[in-house]
């Protein structure tokens, strides 16, 4: 009996070429934090062991935490609310998890915000000062005088 054409191509024919899904499933990397702040993975952590309180499907093993705390930490890092955080991870999950770290992991490589923009320091007022003269607070760049005791410019 004599093979189909398209069984024949797909025999000689590189995987990625016949089945474009190989491609679409592959996993994108865990996002890892520029800065391992021990204070921000704890918190990280905490985050991820608590998702039980919202959905008991997500229930992670110890390993699990530890193994997606860094990137969590780094959705933290870009400036991500907490509550965002978890909102980001249990909005919409699937009736069934068979693996629910698995999902939480896609979400975080495939749903990390951006980085914030560098902003300038914001222009800060001077401390607060007490007079010398007449115990008077007053804000200034340097201790001294108030306007009022202070001597007449020339």
């Amino acid at each position: 009996m004599k093979e189909a054409p398209a069984a024949v191509a797909a025999e000689t024919a590189p995987p990625s070429a016949v089945d474009p899904a190989p491609a679409a499933r592959r996993k994108a990397p865990l996002p890892a934090p520029r800065n391992a702040d021990p204070e921000r993975l704890r918190v990280a952590a905490g985050l991820l062991a608590e998702l039980r309180c919202h959905d008991p499907r997500l229930l992670l093993a110890e390993a699990d935490v530890r193994r997606l705390a860094p990137a969590v930490a780094a959705w933290l890092e870009r400036n991500a609310d907490p509550v965002a955080v978890r909102r980001g991870l249990t909005h919409g999950l699937p009736g069934k998890m068979a693996y629910p770290a698995g999902i939480l992991a896609h979400r975080l490589a495939e749903l990390i915000p951006p980085p914030l923009p560098d902003r300038p320091a914001p222009d800060r007022p001077h401390p607060f000062h007490t007079c010398e003269g007449c115990d008077r607070a007053f804000r200034a760049p340097e201790p001294g005088r108030c306007r009022d005791c202070r001597p007449p410019s020339p």
